[in-house]
């Protein structure tokens, strides 16, 4: 119920950063807020994990493997996934990933379940993990300037949160679904400056954020704040900067080829937002301007 009402009490609030930030502590609770931050106050545990990511799945097995081998690569240590009801075979991917303890499973069913999975995750991690990351199964972490994402964010320790912005790679004409990583397959991508790229996704300090606000930001503590991937503080929303991609930046493959995109029609998606996504879905994020 207080999370409805976070809706309707942030919704009368003009400006969007600040809506957004009362929409993020009223969903967290007011005592809760009051509760964690005693919490953090007296609790000085030293993270085991210095960089993980969270995403929530549904029928991605195909792509896992090469999803958290690259990750690995760029330095993230652990993966938690939760799995919303899939009947492919995710499990069987990540069984040894599980085995050696890099990625934590949970089984997490029901209809739109991401931010209730993203909750968890900072409810379970919020000690025991120095950074957060979270992206879903099209989107990989690319460093542009920095060996490692861990090298990237050593320069971010007194932010609460960075946000990163999107690249976002078309089908490249692709009809069918051919052999290879999706990395490997797809070389074509928007104008950096296209509108849909000023999207962002999170990597969180788990104890200087309440919770997230929809998929893309997070809502910080008092006497904290957010930062752009140049390392300024965040004063205006997403939808209004100007897309930064030099320093690091989201490989968005929201499409792939058009038969996986019919394809994850079918399946429907973890977040919940709709069962399937328009065709014009496809129209929009098929951006094949430049070649790399």
């Amino acid at each position: 119920m207080h999370k409805v009402l976070a809706e309707i009490i942030a919704g009368v609030i003009p400006h969007k950063m600040t809506r957004n930030r009362w929409r993020g502590l009223l969903r967290f609770g007011l005592v809760n807020a009051v509760k964690l931050k005693q919490q953090i106050k007296h609790d000085h545990t030293t993270p085991e994990c210095n960089l993980a990511v969270c995403a929530i799945a549904k029928n991605e097995g195909p792509y896992f493997k090469e999803w958290v081998e690259w990750h690995l690569s760029q330095g993230v240590d652990k993966f938690y996934i939760y799995d919303n009801e899939s009947t492919d075979e995710t499990k069987e991917v990540l069984a040894p990933y599980i085995q050696s303890g890099v990625v934590e499973y949970i089984d997490w069913p029901g209809y739109r379940m991401q931010l209730a999975a993203y909750d968890d995750c900072l409810a379970r991690h919020r000690f025991d993990t120095r950074w957060i990351a979270f992206i879903d199964l099209d989107e990989f972490i690319v460093p542009m300037q920095d060996e490692s994402v861990p090298a990237f964010l050593k320069r971010f320790e007194s932010f609460a949160a960075v946000e990163i912005n999107w690249l976002c790679y078309g089908s490249g004409g692709q009809k069918e679904k051919l052999p290879g990583g999706v990395m490997d397959r797809f070389h074509h991508h928007s104008l950096p400056e296209h509108i849909l790229n000023r999207h962002v996704k999170s990597i969180v300090n788990p104890r200087r954020v309440y919770g997230m606000i929809g998929c893309h930001e997070v809502a910080r503590m008092s006497g904290y704040a957010n930062a752009d991937s140049h390392g300024q503080p965040i004063t205006r929303n997403f939808r209004e900067r100007v897309p930064q991609q030099d320093v690091i930046r989201i490989n968005h493959y929201a499409v792939r080829s058009f038969a996986e995109f019919l394809e994850k029609q079918m399946r429907g998606r973890a977040s919940g937002t709709q069962k399937t996504v328009p065709m014009d879905y496809f129209t929009r994020y098929d951006l094949n301007d430049i070649k790399e």
